[in-house]
């Protein structure tokens, strides 16, 4: 954790870099687009490390993080604004996101603020594109960061691209047999193990 600043506020300006606290004292990093969403590095340390190490590290997922939830994060001390830098490369164009409504296996592939096409949820173009949500800084960030790293075992329920979210979906229908809204549909194409 950080110090706390009881008057901080989030910023969302294109090129700030943030510091996360995570589980086990490691800090992750994440830096804000122009689309205002934070790309996060493949990477993280046991104490903070200067941000032209951080910005030099590849890009690990790309998440909307909610504005309110980014202010309480400062404010806790979870989260730490390290400064605003040029956005890294990976981080400048628009990342494409799925539109996925709930009871079809129907999505719409989003690019920035327009629908660019139609597919379905097993198309296998779009497995590693982000679900449309919001992420909490606080309750769904520091999870979600453990599950992208990939190094320690992940909660089962922590989705994101859409390979996650397919074997979340698969994990309630084994969870909840007996609960017909977790039942896959007949034509649902199972994910296999990555």
């Amino acid at each position: 954790m950080f110090e706390e600043q009881l008057t901080a506020r989030a910023d969302l300006t294109a090129g700030m870099l943030y510091a996360i606290a995570g589980s086990e004292s490691w800090i992750y990093y994440g830096q804000v687009t122009p689309e205002k969403r934070v790309g996060f590095f493949r990477r993280r340390d046991r104490k903070l490390s200067k941000a032209s190490d951080v910005l030099a590290a590849p890009v690990m997922s790309v998440i909307t993080v909610g504005y309110p939830s980014i202010t309480r994060a400062l404010r806790s001390g979870r989260w730490k604004k390290l400064g605003r830098f040029p956005v890294v490369s990976e981080l400048v164009a628009p990342r494409p996101s799925v539109q996925w409504p709930v009871g079809t296996l129907d999505v719409s592939v989003w690019l920035g603020d327009r629908s660019d096409h139609d597919t379905r949820v097993d198309d296998p173009a779009i497995q590693n594109m982000e679900l449309m949500a919001i992420w909490d800084a606080e309750e769904h960030i520091p999870a979600r960061l453990i599950a992208d790293f990939g190094a320690e075992k992940a909660e089962w329920h922590v989705g994101g691209p859409i390979w996650r979210e397919r074997r979340v979906k698969e994990e309630m229908a084994a969870r909840s047999a007996d609960q017909p809204w977790h039942q896959l549909p007949p034509d649902w194409v199972p994910t296999t193990v990555r």
